[in-house]
């Protein structure tokens, strides 16, 4: 439970955890914050001296008991926990319900369960490296069974997983904050890993071929309070290094990778539906009104349906026009924004079919909307909103391109074009989080502004706003986003000699009319940092210093260019000496009015 503790803020929704003896497995699990499950265990302790926990944030599944992990086998022979996401758990789970095996649960966990109660042959390792091989997704995988009681089994893809090492006790953990009151010396898993821990050892193989590993202790040296963050010096810098598995988590199961498709099983109308569809309203507040900003351009490009983007607090009280044909948009991480949960309902006193896009399952803008897309980006922490963002375009994307296919706007041809690029996004965000020197550098450089500029134009735009506001919200920096070609409509009274602007050019069907907008405000005497893509080399001859990007097609640089932004404020941020994650008179969640 002390470990479980260190978790939560991972996920909080529900816990459980599954407890091996001699008389076999037991287990408890419970909706709702950890203390609601150390509750019942005080009154119902369980016995044993092995075991496996869990603190859940919804992915598959509603918060309940039953979709509580550790999950297990119709005979509770094996158990499971897991943090990611089972991509083909669909077939998995028709071929096992075919043979007979029910189910008690909504999520894609249980099916892991199953498998391996179908699949066992007497060895446990060979058989979690046979039921692997079957699984597309991004996971860590806990698993235990009273068969074979002298055994955990560990198996990394993609999601984080720890092995600590102790004297006559050995144990695993999603981070290190779970084991350290118990040891110091871990081993971190890399990719494809597996390890079987017993009390007397750990033994790490590649989980693909059995292949062993030798691997050097590591000894944490960080205290708790740093451990909790991942070493990291605040959630937000954190958050902003978890984006490229958000965005992977997000992607992942809703991309058809061999016919280059986007499926998104979790709509409940009908293609049919769907395509009828010929208008738009994107509501949402702050950040998600930016991301709806930037999912605006793209669906409008690739489906030809026009698309409004409104603040929700504006479009509640006015009196929007509806038609049968009339689709809303709500974003919202915490699915609790008041504004934008009054937009949804009063849209549905009109009988309005609204679709919500949020990470959390769950949530009253869950629930009450008729479809929902989840982020699943995991918990965000600090109050300025970073992976979350990311996730939401994403899924916006994944929107636009489904609405494409059903509308028949696209050819399979387009469609591919964009997934091959959309994939890639994950391996060039962590490129950009490699190199943050120079963005550190022009941080620490504006500590002390009094104020500057975004420019950009296009989807450069859409990305300034957002831009902007992280660096107001965690800086106190005052700081405004401009369409670039409104700059000669009075914003250039503002521009004088040291004023720092940051330019987005990275579009290029508007990028010669950027580099005028930039000539502008450096003829005004402003310090120019531009934003461009990697292999442009003409910026460089109209601004002060320059950001390079990895490349990528146009519509999808707003997932890219904003890393840098992000980064950006949260060095000012630092560089002022502030409280990164906790910015004043702001709160994670808005509930209010």
């Amino acid at each position: 439970m002390n470990g479980l503790r260190k978790l939560e803020y991972r996920g909080y929704d529900s816990a459980g955890v599954a407890v091996l003896s001699e008389k076999g497995l037991s287990f408890d699990k419970a909706k709702g914050r950890l203390a609601v499950l150390e509750e019942r265990l005080a009154s119902q302790p369980l016995q044993g001296n092995a075991g496996i926990g869990h603190t859940r944030w919804a992915t598959h599944g509603k918060p309940s008991d039953e979709n509580s992990h550790p999950h297990t086998d119709a005979k509770a022979t094996f158990a499971v926990v897991h943090n990611g996401i089972i991509e083909n758990f669909m077939p998995l789970k028709e071929e096992l319900l075919a043979k007979g095996y029910t189910f008690t649960s909504e999520t894609d966990t249980e099916v892991i369960a199953h498998l391996l109660a179908d699949m066992y042959d007497g060895d446990l390792v060979g058989t979690v490296r046979r039921a692997v091989k079957r699984m597309k997704g991004a996971y860590a995988l806990g698993i235990m069974s009273e068969l074979e009681p002298d055994k955990l089994i560990a198996v990394r893809l993609a999601s984080p997983l720890v092995v600590g090492v102790g004297e006559g006790e050995n144990f695993i953990g999603s981070d290190i904050p779970a084991i350290l009151e118990h040891t110091r010396n871990v081993y971190i898993l890399n990719e494809g890993e597996l390890a079987v821990l017993t009390r007397d050892g750990v033994e790490l193989m590649n989980a693909e071929t059995g292949e062993p590993i030798k691997r050097e202790l590591f000894h944490v040296e960080w205290d708790l309070v740093q451990a909790e963050k991942g070493g990291y010096d605040s959630f937000m810098l954190k958050e902003i290094n978890e984006q490229p598995q958000a965005v992977r988590e997000t992607m992942g199961p809703r991309i058809d990778i061999v016919k280059k498709r986007v499926i998104l099983p979790e709509l409940v109308m009908s293609d049919a539906e769907l395509a009828e569809y010929d208008r738009i309203y994107i509501v949402a507040c702050g950040t998600s009104m930016h991301a709806g900003l930037v999912g605006k351009d793209v669906i409008e490009k690739l489906t030809r349906v026009p698309v409004e983007v409104a603040v929700a607090s504006e479009f509640r009280y006015r009196d929007p026009i509806y038609t049968d044909k009339t689709l809303m948009i709500v974003i919202s991480q915490s699915g609790e924004t008041a504004d934008t949960l009054a937009a949804l309902r009063e849209a549905k006193k009109h009988g309005v079919k609204v679709l919500a896009i949020t990470n959390v399952v769950g949530s009253s803008v869950a629930r009450e909307a008729a479809e929902v897309i989840f982020t699943w980006a995991g918990p965000e922490i600090a109050v300025a909103s970073t992976k979350a963002y990311t996730c939401q375009v994403i899924a916006l994307y994944l929107f636009a391109l489904y609405f494409a296919q059903v509308k028949g706007t696209q050819t399979d041809a387009q469609i591919a074009e964009v997934i091959d690029h959309l994939v890639e996004l994950p391996g060039k965000i962590s490129e950009i989080l490699a190199n943050t020197d120079s963005i550190r550098e022009f941080a620490y450089g504006i500590k002390d502004v009094a104020s500057l500029f975004f420019i950009g134009r296009s989807l450069d735009y859409a990305v300034s706003l957002e831009g902007s506001l992280k660096l107001k919200e965690i800086s106190y920096i005052h700081s405004e986003a401009y369409a670039a070609g409104e700059l000669k409509h009075g914003t250039l009274a503002l521009i004088e000699d040291r004023v720092p602007v940051i330019a987005l050019a990275t579009q290029p069907d508007i990028y010669e009319k950027m580099i005028s907008n930039i000539v502008e405000v450096t003829a005004r005497g402003a310090y120019v940092l531009g934003v461009a893509l990697e292999g442009d080399n003409e910026l460089t001859k109209t601004v002060n210093q320059v950001i390079h990007i990895p490349a990528t097609i146009p519509f999808l640089t707003p997932v890219l260019s904003v890393i840098s932004l992000q980064l950006l404020a949260y060095y000012a941020s630092v560089a002022r000496g502030l409280d990164v994650d906790k910015p004043r008179n702001l709160a994670k969640s808005v509930t209010v009015e």
